[in-house]
């Protein structure tokens, strides 16, 4: 007997998971887990707080990467109360519209990370390939622009997404695959034919992921080849070091997710655990080392940061 999502009567409830197999260790390794989501909350919250607040840093390249940041920050805590809530109270159960909910946000800052990953990839071939028109093509306006356009296009892709999957029934196991709701873990569970929202949900990966990272790529191609047509090799390296960073970023975002949804769709043979932790790696990696990178290979980061922390020391 299947149940539909869309009744009247109490709403369907859905059973999060931890670590499978380690249920009784589940309490200390949610101590790792907390210390991530504080490096990531705390990291993230800092290079926030210094971009906005050194004047110095109110140039294109760190108004997008306090754009990545805020995406991190977002991405964490969407999750953040489901994940430690079933690590640390055994609080498993989610009622359908919660799910979703957090599907849809859970979806939407990790394509707007996409986005910001495409954006400050454009960042970077302007710099170097075409230097002078710099600051005339990535004003404020046209970032702010850049910036709507990455949300917009988030919402139009998920909405299709979240309708068909509250058009789907339910029946018989309600148990995720993680401490948080997934859309192809979710649909999995369906009763019904969900290859619609199989298709949609791949439509809206590769219109935006899969969009963004070929043309990352291809920028990365044509800032190769600008530098190396540079004669003075140390500025070839002062060139290539500045997109040290953001390959780096991109690597971490890219390779989680790419594998966890190989892993979903073809990967059935794989042991729950390995479904976990390629989940958590997904989602707390990049928040947690995005930060890192930047204030350990940029310059002007780390005397923001250092600025700060004086400031605070002389205060107390």
């Amino acid at each position: 007997m299947s149940v539909r999502n869309n009744t009247n009567v109490q709403p369907l409830t859905f059973l999060l998971m931890g670590i499978p197999g380690l249920k009784a260790a589940q309490f200390w390794i949610s101590i790792p887990f907390c210390l991530l989501y504080a490096v990531a909350l705390s990291g993230n919250s800092m290079i926030l707080f210094v971009v906005l607040s050194e004047h110095s840093l109110h140039q294109p390249m760190y108004y997008f990467l306090s754009m990545l940041s805020a995406t991190d920050l977002s991405l964490s805590l969407c999750t953040l109360s489901t994940t430690l809530g079933v690590f640390w109270f055994e609080a498993q159960e989610i009622n359908i519209n919660a799910c979703i909910a957090q599907m849809f946000f859970l979806h939407g800052f990790t394509f707007m990370e996409s986005g910001v990953l495409l954006a400050m990839a454009f960042d970077r071939f302007v710099a170097i390939c075409d230097p002078l028109r710099y600051t005339t093509i990535l004003t404020n306006a046209r970032i702010a622009k850049i910036g709507m356009s990455m949300l917009i296009r988030n919402v139009a892709v998920m909405l299709p997404v979240v309708l068909f999957v509250k058009r789907l029934s339910f029946c018989g196991s309600m148990v995720l695959s993680h401490s948080y709701c997934y859309h192809v873990d979710l649909i999995q569970l369906s009763c019904t034919d969900n290859r619609i929202n199989s298709i949609l949900g791949l439509f809206a990966l590769f219109s935006t992921a899969g969009f963004d990272c070929p043309c990352i790529l291809l920028s990365y191609i044509l800032i190769i080849r600008s530098v190396l047509r540079i004669a003075s090799s140390e500025k070839q390296h002062k060139a290539f070091n500045t997109c040290i960073s953001h390959i780096s970023a991109v690597a971490i975002f890219y390779i989680p997710l790419i594998s966890l949804s190989l892993v979903h769709r073809y990967g059935h043979s794989a042991s729950p655990f390995v479904h976990t932790i390629m989940a958590n790696i997904f989602l707390l990696i990049p928040p947690v080392l995005n930060p890192i990178i930047y204030s350990v290979k940029t310059k002007q980061i780390q005397k923001a940061i250092t600025k700060v922390l004086m400031q605070k020391q002389l205060q107390i």
